[in-house]
C-alpha cells in the first residue's frame, strides 16, 4: 500500500530517536548516528502511553491526585549505540554508520520509572524497543517510505518549524500568525 505524502506526514514523526535510525536504515541500508551514540534516550510506544494514561485514570484518586508519573519502563532507557544495534538486528543487511562529528550530544538523560511501577502497575509499559523497531519498518515498508522523505521536511518537527517561521507563518513563540489564516 502507498500513503499519499499527507497520509504519511500525518503517521509518521521521523525525528524521534528509533523512528529516525529504523527509517534511515530501511531506506538506505545504513542507521545513522549522529553523535558517539553514548547518549541515553528513554522510550515508551505511543500505545503504552494511552494504557498508562487508562490505567491513571483508573487508579484511586488518593494515589494519583497532584502526584507526576513518568510513563516508561525502567529496562527502556537506551545508550544511542544500543538502539543502532537493535534496529541493525530488525532490518536486514544494514550497517551501523556514526555520521556526526564523533562528539558526545549533550542531549543525554535517562529517567526512573519506578513510581508508576510502584503506585499504578497497570500503567506500566509493555513494549520494548525491539518491537517497536519491527513495527516502524513494517510500517515504513507499508508506507512506502523513501531517503528523500527523511531529508525534507515532511517528518522532521524542527525542519517543519523552521520552513513556517521563515515563511512567517509562525512567530517567535511558534504562534500562528496572520499570514497562516486561512
Amino acid at each position: 500500500m502507498i500513503f499519499t505524502q499527507t497520509e504519511l506526514e500525518n503517521a509518521f514523526v521521523i525525528d524521534l530517536v528509533l523512528n529516525n535510525l529504523v527509517g534511515w536504515a530501511y531506506t538506505t541500508g545504513r542507521v545513522r548516528v549522529l553523535s558517539d551514540g553514548t547518549p541515553w534516550r528513554p522510550l515508551v510506544h505511543v500505545r503504552d502511553v494511552a494504557r498508562a494514561t487508562v490505567a491513571l485514570l483508573a487508579a484511586p484518586t488518593e494515589v494519583v491526585h497532584d502526584v507526576a508519573f513518568n510513563v516508561g519502563a525502567d529496562g527502556e532507557n537506551y545508550q544511542v549505540r544500543d538502539l543502532a544495534e537493535i534496529v541493525r538486528a530488525v532490518v536486514p543487511s544494514c550497517e551501523v554508520e556514526y555520521a556526526g562529528s564523533g562528539d558526545p550530544d549533550p542531549r543525554s538523560y535517562r529517567v526512573d520509572f519506578s513510581k508508576l511501577q510502584r503506585e499504578v502497575p497497570d500503567g506500566v509499559p509493555t513494549w520494548t524497543a525491539e518491537r517497536g523497531a519491527a513495527e516502524l519498518l513494517d510500517a515504513y515498508r507499508a508506507a512506502g517510505l523513501e531517503e528523500r522523505h527523511l531529508i525534507d521536511d515532511s517528518f522532521t518537527r524542527l525542519r517543519r518549524l523552521q520552513r513556517r517561521l521563515d515563511a512567517g507563518e509562525l512567530d517567535a513563540v511558534l504562534r500562528w500568525t496572520a499570514v497562516a489564516a486561512p
